[in-house]
């Protein structure tokens, strides 16, 4: 888990609701904070530093460097913050609604650029016929070869409680992935007493409702933080250089090396030690249809 920075009055933000700002101490303790002026986009998971005042709630001085920020396009295509210090990234996906690799790879490559560990969760493990559990079982293989974290559960299941404790204990975690992939269960299997702790929240900030659509973070008694974020639901990359995408699929870093052209995009170009590598079946399929897709949207 991220540490919080060695300063005094140093606290972490649990939620922004524009006007005033949810931050808690070393004890969990949450109270509502103002915002000084010309600080920039304040999010869940930031650290900041706090001064009491005589009249009024307490300000924000100042936000300490990130260690890590996830960011997605707002409308006009700028991107902006969603949650900050974050050290995984746990994309969930099931067979029902569809287990889309687009978007998988999408949030892997944006975990990626972050430098966020991005996690595959399969759910609904327990809906799986054995023909859709080899498969399910060959995909994620296809992603454990290249070294990511996975884990097929079910959340609706008692016994996932204790997989799902360890997968999030000790970091600082956001769950996203599409409607309907079960990521609810998942935070309720976790966080058993969720609706308690927001509860809680909106009275301390006097927001009613809209605590159950801001992104939230709760701690975990696992230890470590979930960051709860009813908005990420879909995720656009935003424009990113051909080379950078590359950098982001990192079973390409090897066999780039061995590219006869410095400034291949591994597509078209000739004697591509990447497109060798898809060929040999050394690089998964699906992962490079899911780059030269990327690859199109950004050009």
């Amino acid at each position: 888990m991220t540490q919080a920075p060695d300063k005094q009055h140093c606290f972490r933000v649990v939620a922004n609701y524009s006007a005033s700002i949810v931050v808690q101490d070393e004890t969990s303790i949450a109270f509502r904070c103002v915002a000084r002026e010309k600080l920039g986009a304040m999010v869940a998971g930031d650290w900041v530093e706090v001064e009491n005042q005589p009249n009024g709630p307490a300000a924000i001085v100042s936000i300490a460097p990130r260690g890590s920020v996830l960011e997605r396009p707002d409308r006009r295509g700028e991107l902006k913050p969603v949650a900050a210090n974050l050290t995984r990234l746990v994309i969930v996906s099931a067979t029902t609604p569809g287990i889309d690799t687009l978007l998988i790879d999408s949030y892997c490559c944006a975990a990626e650029r972050a430098g966020i560990e991005p996690v595959l969760l399969i759910n609904k493990s327990d809906l799986l016929d054995p023909m859709q559990l080899a498969s399910v079982t060959d995909m994620i293989d296809d992603y454990r070869r290249i070294g990511y974290h996975t884990l097929l559960t079910s959340a609706l299941l008692e016994d996932s409680a204790d997989e799902l404790n360890s997968l999030f204990g000790g970091h600082t975690s956001v769950l996203v992935g599409q409607s309907g992939t079960g990521k609810s269960s998942i935070v309720n299997r976790i966080l058993p007493d969720k609706s308690i702790r927001t509860a809680t929240l909106s009275r301390t900030t006097g927001q009613g409702g809209h605590t159950t659509t801001a992104t939230t973070l709760y701690n975990l008694e696992s230890g470590g933080c979930l960051i709860d974020s009813p908005g990420v639901r879909g995720f656009a990359l935003g424009k990113i250089a051909q080379a950078a995408l590359a950098q982001t699929f990192r079973e390409f870093h090897d066999y780039a090396l061995n590219c006869r052209f410095g400034n291949c995009i591994h597509k078209n170009e000739p004697e591509c030690a990447v497109q060798q590598a898809v060929a040999d079946h050394d690089i998964a399929t699906s992962r490079y249809r899911s780059y030269l897709e990327l690859l199109e949207l950004n050009t």
